[in-house]
């Protein structure tokens, strides 16, 4: 399986269905060179094509990354752009498994000479392909619902490295509570990230600040002062203490700031 075989079975894998054109744009070929590449995936029943899109024909039993990867689409995108315009070119990053962390990944594709850890398969595949990169994957075993791995040695190679950035997400935010996630082993990666990083950017769209309702229970690390919060909406007053030390930028509709 070539290099572009494998990343766009990966891609549609993990979302589930993904246009034509936009795995043209992002692998810098035409869209006939994508139809040429998965003309031989489909005959193989890895993926099917539909009104201009690949679709997944895996069994998925565990959809949630899929399901993320999808909401608030938009918002992501303006946000992973947004991102990535804070990280220039031959930059050290850390990057966590977030679906927006996802969208971000994609869009610092425009960036050269990148030197990247993560513990997202996802991550590692798409930035791994440009030229000039240097990509770490943190990790062994790999969960089986978004490719992702929180074993010892991921833990391992995240503290074997220093980078300017960490680039992290969040499930929730409350004002009082702070940036929430839902498992133990995100909040420790989110800390390892911290711990090896010069600063956090933390990506998270407007529907994760909320004030009632459920909520996760865990507690994600402190963000530091000076460190970047990037959403595409203001939050709302209640959130100005829980912003306070940190730089918020709105991500606009086309990505900039």
């Amino acid at each position: 399986m070539s290099r572009h075989e494998h990343y766009i079975l990966s891609t549609v894998n993990i979302r589930g269905t993904v246009k034509v054109a936009e795995l043209a744009q992002i692998l810098d070929v035409s869209d006939q060179t994508i139809r040429r590449i998965v003309k031989p995936m489909e005959a193989r029943g890895e993926v099917s094509k539909v009104h201009g899109a690949l679709v997944s024909t895996q069994n998925v039993s565990d959809p949630p990354f899929l399901l993320r990867m999808n909401e608030n689409r938009a918002a992501k995108i303006a946000i992973a752009n947004c991102v990535a315009d804070q990280i220039g070119d031959g930059s050290t990053l850390a990057i966590d498994t977030g679906s927006t962390s996802g969208f971000v990944a994609q869009a610092l594709r425009r960036k050269k000479k990148l030197s990247v850890v993560t513990n997202s398969a996802y991550i590692a595949n798409m930035l791994s392909m440009i030229d000039g990169n240097r990509v770490f994957m943190a990790g062994i075993q790999l969960r089986n619902h978004d490719s992702a791995a929180f074993d010892k040695a991921a833990f391992d190679v995240i503290s074997s490295l220093t980078v300017e950035f960490a680039v992290l997400s969040a499930s929730a935010a409350h004002p009082k509570m702070g940036y929430l996630g839902y498992e133990q082993c995100e909040v420790d990666i989110a800390r390892a990230m911290i711990g090896i990083s010069q600063r956090t950017i933390l990506a998270i769209d407007h529907s994760k600040f909320r004030v009632d309702g459920p909520m996760p229970s865990l507690r994600l690390p402190a963000m530091r002062s000076d460190d970047l919060v990037v959403c595409d909406k203001e939050p709302e007053v209640e959130f100005s203490d829980l912003l306070e030390n940190q730089k918020l930028i709105v991500a606009r509709g086309d990505g900039t700031d």
